[in-house]
């Protein structure tokens, strides 16, 4: 197998990850102040993210500085999981089968002596038993948001995309028992054999191993409305809606890592898409006698949709795999002073996974330290209550995130960062408000 092959093999994993940030995946978009905040906003938000969060925000009580005008401009955030490197294994298995195709192109086994190419294969077969199984994920969105909420009748109009990435490796019995034969080999004359075994009529590596590649993607544009409702108690009711047009996508690209060649991971075999309209619906309820506390459940996605992906590659047992876009409901409490925020949020549905990775259902906790309005500091921590050992990917188990915000002459930066022992990630944001 040539350089060209696995070089074409990282084409399609960084090709995979990055040119599809038009689009959002099934997990729900976070701006990020919510990142920092280990994913909250259903009773915290501010009107710029309230469509993201729960569109009842809009119309709950703000603070002087943002309850006449908010923009997101833009809103990026990213997590990886790749503990095992999966990218790097691919770009040292290219290293030797480069290494290997040299050898054997110069070997003669009438004179030569056949150890490093033996010492080779056996490499290969080692980094090959090791890439077996291993996966990666990526996750990225995108967030562009404007609102003028209004107790009276708030009205915002947003779009935000997101996706999530999945890679495996996958070894062959049929690679390992050739490169053992070849590893193994007793004599030159025996090495040739194996090698000939092993290799096509141009003499490069003929491997069957292969890797999969699967996507899931989820676009959004809407307008959100909301209003507030004064009870007889002293407690204030916010109810919102955001009617929204959806376009969900999938890719699904399994190929031989002697296959690559064919440059086919971006054809329209490899992809489906669907769309439709859609809606979420939010409250929030605020009482207390400083109306210091808010209690908000949102429902998204409340029309249904499945999207099936290609499956074009049957003889590598590639199968159907269905994207689920099925109703979700969150609720949050929040605790709001002069200078903090506390919340707690639980979703109280399952998120299900596509690709090589977890089913979610996250139970966090938030905190946002205020100073005056110009400088926010944020921490927080989120569990996934729908982790399991059988699932089919990466685990997403325990995420710690904190971050920063600053306001400065009405133009607002925050950041934002998240780890755990299987992800990181980090969130930008640029927006204003007045």
């Amino acid at each position: 197998m040539n350089h060209l092959r696995l070089t074409k093999l990282s084409a399609v994993i960084g090709l995979t990850i990055f040119s599809s940030t038009a689009f959002a995946g099934p997990q729900n978009f976070s701006s990020a102040r919510s990142f920092a905040m280990g994913g909250t906003g259903v009773a915290t938000a501010h009107p710029a993210e309230a469509a993201a969060a729960n569109p009842a925000m809009m119309a709950a009580n703000q603070n002087d500085w943002s309850d006449d005008f908010g923009l997101i401009l833009p809103s990026v955030n990213a997590r990886v999981a790749d503990e095992q490197k999966v990218v790097d294994q691919v770009d040292d298995i290219q290293s030797v089968i480069d290494r290997f195709d040299q050898q054997v192109a110069a070997f003669n086994p009438a004179t030569d002596n056949p150890d490093n190419i033996k010492s080779t294969a056996a490499d290969l077969r080692d980094r090959l038993v090791a890439f077996d199984q291993d996966k990666m994920r990526a996750n990225l969105g995108l967030g562009l948001a404007l609102s003028a909420p209004s107790q009276a009748l708030a009205v915002g109009a947003f779009t935000n995309a997101t996706l999530v990435t999945t890679i495996e490796g996958e070894l062959s019995g049929q690679d390992r028992t050739l490169l053992d034969d070849i590893a193994n080999a007793s004599s030159a004359a025996d090495a040739q054999t194996a090698i000939d075994a092993a290799t096509d009529s141009n003499g490069n590596l003929n491997l069957t191993s292969k890797g999969k590649v699967l996507a899931a993607a989820k676009a959004e544009v809407g307008l959100s409305f909301a209003r507030q409702f004064e009870l007889q108690n002293g407690a204030n009711l916010q109810v919102g809606v955001s009617p929204k047009y959806v376009q969900l996508k999938t890719f699904q690209y399994t190929e031989t890592v002697s296959g690559f060649e064919d440059n086919n991971f971006d054809s329209d075999n490899n992809t489906t898409d669907k769309s439709g309209f859609n809606l979420d619906l939010g409250t929030a309820y605020t009482f207390g006698e400083s109306q210091q506390w808010n209690l908000g459940v949102v429902a998204r996605n409340l029309i249904p949709m499945e999207l099936d992906s290609a499956a074009s590659r049957p003889d590598l047992g590639e199968k159907v795999r269905t994207l689920e876009l099925n109703p979700t409901v969150t609720a949050g409490i929040a605790h709001t002073g002069d200078f903090h925020v506390l919340t707690a949020e639980l979703d109280l549905t399952k998120n299900k996974a596509f690709g090589f990775e977890d089913d979610t259902q996250w139970l966090a906790l938030g905190a946002e330290l205020d100073a005056w309005r110009y400088a926010q500091l944020r921490f927080g921590v989120r569990q996934n209550l729908a982790s399991n050992d059988n699932n089919d990917g990466i685990e997403e188990k325990t995420q710690f995130t904190a971050g920063f915000g600053l306001n400065l002459m009405g133009v607002r930066l925050d950041l934002a960062g998240l780890y755990s022992k299987a992800d990181v990630g980090a969130a930008l944001e640029l927006g204003t408000s007045f």
